[in-house]
This record gives structure tokens, sequence and C-alpha cells, in this order.
């Protein structure tokens, strides 16, 4: 296959300059005389709207999108988007009930939350989880996938491509969340300029024709050839019923994936966080318009790829090394065929996807470590600036971390998008409930959440591996496992909630903060209208 050539250096080199210096710039322009915590990790007060919505976006996708939701749309179609555009409904409820509330208690990281609603304890197992899920599923594979990405398209050694990718994250990460926050404007413009120019002309390509038209008649090839590709619901004899059960991902586990995802993750929620209630509200909303966007960027080229597939373009290249398809290979398959030039651009759109999420999770990872153990378990007495120091030591440790036990994860095995949603699924059912019922309810107690993070999990574990002995977990959707898991763990909150004496630790909620302000609900009906015609249209 074409490797890059001498105008895609240019491009990317491009690319690495301008997002290289404008976050040195920032850092130099918005950094504080005293460095503090909230300064570092929340950028507090400094990110606008805009910065937070694209924030993000750019946090959220990552090569698990590029690489693994394409290689969805090669296999299954359109279908995988519903992660996108529910994605996008679930946004619009993270900003009228979660970002309220947070801002409210002043909440600045999800373990606080924990410990200021239940106990330490329960903040302290939340935190040791996280940490594990962050570094061993989100970071290892946000590397791995990327570093296949690169090294395939560049002809770069893989090895190489994992520590390159991870230093350039960690020059951005060490200067805090204002360089993320602002660099992330420029990754977001990047990897939605390139990602759209892939999709350009991948649907081009299908069609054999150039500029819109041809874009219109691939579609239109493609709508009346793989017509199958192009269907949101599976029935169950679909073979991707499995990941994608019928109804349940409008009614069921998919609505746990999301609210989890969006609403309770320090990775994502940090962003927010450091700013007033409006300023938040808007940049989630923003994020959500540009989610609706995403299926364009990273589903479309697959379906594009499958199309030229069945046309017998590059049968051997979309070979794994046992002769099997990999869907996987679409994207970067996808891109060797596009010119020069405009090759280094989507492989920009890549980079800036993987460096921008391998930031944001470092960071997070980070912020949890510093103020969530160290700072209550280690350094009680830790001034700001050993804080922000440690802080900075846990992002070079978590990379060395990725680097070093990603090659052992199997994120291969599955497809990255999918092990990513296994695994995290492991967690998301009892993290979503101790959250949402100690939001709403005020007899919740420690014991149910212990129970719901610690049983929830064990059980979720249990399931996926089929340890019961009276049904066979495995032949059940793990969206469907992920709702079964949440209706128990929030059963036995109710059970000891009621039972056990009240531990009177409700939060301060105030209804009149729940109404959003003129100009977002216009925005978020835009929203849900886009979404509802979506599906109703592509059913």
């Amino acid at each position: 296959m074409q490797q890059l050539q001498s105008l895609d250096y240019i491009v990317f080199f491009f690319y690495f300059i301008v997002v290289s210096g404008y976050g040195y710039w920032i850092y130099q322009r918005k950094r504080s005389k005293v460095e503090s915590t909230k300064d570092f990790f929340l950028a507090e007060g400094s990110l606008t709207w805009w910065a937070i919505g694209a924030s993000l976006i750019a946090s959220n996708i990552s090569a698990e999108q590029f690489i693994g939701m394409s290689g969805n749309g090669f296999s299954m179609g359109l279908g995988i988007s519903t992660y996108e555009w529910m994605a996008a409904a679930t946004l619009v409820i993270v900003a009228v009930f979660f970002m309220p509330i947070y801002l409210k208690n002043k909440i600045y990281t999800m373990p606080q939350f924990l410990s200021q609603r239940y106990n330490p304890t329960v903040s302290l197992i939340m935190a040791v989880f996280w940490l594990a899920l962050y570094i061993l599923v989100n970071l290892t594979s946000i590397l791995y996938l990327g570093a296949l990405a690169v090294s395939g398209i560049s002809g770069l050694d893989f090895q190489f491509c994992m520590i390159a990718l991870a230093v350039f994250a960690i020059i951005i990460t060490v200067g805090g969340m204002k360089v993320i926050g602002y660099t992330d404007v420029i990754q977001v413009f990047f990897l939605v300029i390139g990602g759209l120019a892939t999709t350009y002309l991948a649907v081009n390509l299908v069609s054999g024709e150039a500029g819109i038209d041809g874009v219109m008649t691939g579609i239109k090839m493609m709508r009346e050839n793989h017509d199958d590709h192009f269907h949101m619901i599976f029935p169950k004899t679909s073979p991707f019923y499995m990941q994608l059960p019928g109804l349940a991902v409008l009614l069921g586990g998919m609505w746990i994936v999301n609210l989890n995802y969006w609403g309770c993750n320090q990775y994502i929620t940090q962003r927010a966080l450091g700013a007033d209630l409006k300023t938040a509200r808007n940049g989630i909303l923003f994020a959500a318009f540009l989610k609706l966007l995403m299926p364009v960027i990273v589903v479309l080229p697959g379906i594009a790829a499958y199309a030229l597939y069945s046309k017998g373009l590059f049968q051997a290249e979309m070979l794994d090394a046992d002769g099997q398809i990999n869907a996987d290979k679409a994207y970067p398959v996808l891109l060797n065929l596009l010119p020069a030039g405009l090759k280094g651009l989507s492989f920009a759109a890549l980079t800036a996807a993987v460096v921008a999420s391998l930031a944001g999770k470092a960071n997070s990872i980070s912020t949890i470590f510093t103020l969530d153990i160290f700072k209550n378990y280690i350094g009680k007495n830790a001034d700001e600036k050993t804080l922000v120091r440690i802080g900075r030591i846990v992002v070079v440790v978590s990379m060395i971390l990725a680097i070093v036990v990603s090659p052992y994860m199997g994120i291969d095995k599955k497809g990255g998008f999918q092990f990513i949603q296994e695994m995290t699924g492991l967690l998301s059912p009892g993290i979503f409930a101790s959250f949402i019922m100690g939001f709403f309810w005020k007899r919740t107690n420690s014991a149910g959440a212990l129970f719901a993070i610690v049983g929830g999990f064990l059980i979720a574990l249990a399931m996926h591996n089929n340890y019961f002995p009276f049904a066979d977990w495995t032949q059940v959707p793990f969206l469907d496992r992920m709702g079964l898991v949440f209706l128990i763990c929030v059963v036995v909150m109710v059970i000891l909630g009621l039972v056990m004496p009240d531990e009177k630790k409700g939060l301060a909620i105030d209804s009149s903060m729940f109404i959003p302000h003129r100009s977002f609900i216009v925005g978020a009906v835009v929203v849900i209208c886009l979404i509802t015609f979506l599906y109703a249209h592509f059913w």
C-alpha cells in the first residue's frame, strides 16, 4: 500500500507545530503565578463554552471510534451510530440534571462526590476501580489502537508509534486542563476537517465521480446495493443482535452506557466542573450537536470501505495474519487510497483524536490519584505545588504502564470499540446506580452504594464469564446484561435504604436549578428533533 509522501508529512508537521505552539502560548498566557490544583486539574473559570464542547468531543473521539466504529461500519453498518446519536440525547440530560447538582455541591472529582454523599470507604474503592479501568482499559486501548493505525498508515515501527503518541500526549497534559481544553479546539478542527475529507473522498470512490454530485451518487449507490448497512434497529435474527439488541438500544442498557459515561465519568465531566452553570450547559449542548455529526466521520467511511471491498478492492489488505477479514483495518486501508496532502490531513485528524483522548484520560487519572488518594491518604499535609508535581508524575507513570501492558490486553480479539464497551460495562451499572440513587433519593446509604459498586461489578463479571449455572449468560446481549445488573443494584439499594437507619446525607438541591435558560431549551429541542428524525428515517 502507498505510504505517506512528502506533502503528507508537511501537512502533518504543520498540525504538530500548530497544536504544540498554541498549547505553549496558552500555557504562558494563562498560567497562574502560583499553581493550584483547581487551576491545573480543572482550569477553573477559564474555559469558554466552545472550548468545553470541543474538549468533550476531542476527549471522547479517539482511535476506538476512527478504527473501531469504522470497522463496525464495515461489518454492521449505520447501526453502530446509535452510540453517537444516543450520546447527543444523553448530553442534554446531563446538562439539565447532572451538572447543576455537581456545581451546586462544589464537586470537583467523582470520588469526591461519593465521599461527600456516602463515605470515604466508598470513595476510595471507586477511585481504585476507576484508576484500574482508565489505565488498563481506556488508556491502553486508545494507545494500542492509535499506534496500530498510525503504524499501518505511516509504515513506522509500532512500538515507536506508541511511544511517540504517549510523549506528544504527555507534553500537552503536563500543561494542565487549560492547555488541554484550548488545544482540544485545534484538535477538533483537524479531526472534523480531516474526517470529513476522508468521508468525502471515500464516497466519491464508491460512485467513481468527483465533487458533491459524486457524494450524493455514492450514498445513493450504497443505500441501493447495501441496504442492510443502513438499518438502526436489528432484529433477533441479525448476526449483530448480540452487540445491538433491538429496541434495547433505545429503551434499555444503552442509556446506562451513555448516562454513566457522560454524567458520572471524571474523564468527561472534568471539562465542565470548573465553569459556571450556564457556560457548562452551553458547552455540553455544543458537544451534543457535534455528536450528531460524528457518524458521518467515523461510520460512513466504514460503509464506503465495505462497498469498495464488495467491488473487489483491497481484498488482501483487509485480511489479518490468519487470513480472516479484520474489519478494524477498514479505516487505515481507506486512508491509503487518499491522494497526497489529503492523506496527511486525515492522518493528522486521526493523530489529533488519539492524542487528545490520551491527554484527557491521563489528566483524569492524575486528578483522581492526586486529589482522592494521595491528598487524603498519603500526603495529607502536601501543599498545592507538591500536589501539582505529583499530578504530573502520575501522568508520565500512567503512560508508561499503558505502553507496557497494552499488548497483553487482548484488545484486538473482539474489535477495539467492542472491547472497550464490554470491559467498561462491567462497572457501569453499579456506578450509575450509586450516582443516580445518590442524586435523587435521600435514603440511599453507604451500604447500598458499596453493594452497587462492588456487588454490581462481581455480578456483571460472573455473567460475563458465565459463572451462573442456571442460565447461559453468554447468549444474552451485554447491553441487556447491563440493564439487569443495574435493576438488581437499584432494588438492593432501595431495600437497604429502607431497612437501615437514614444517614441523612442528601445533597443540596433546589428545583429551580434544573430549569435551563431559553437558548439552551431551543438548542436541546433541535437536538432531540434531529435524533428523532434520524431514527425514524433509518429504522
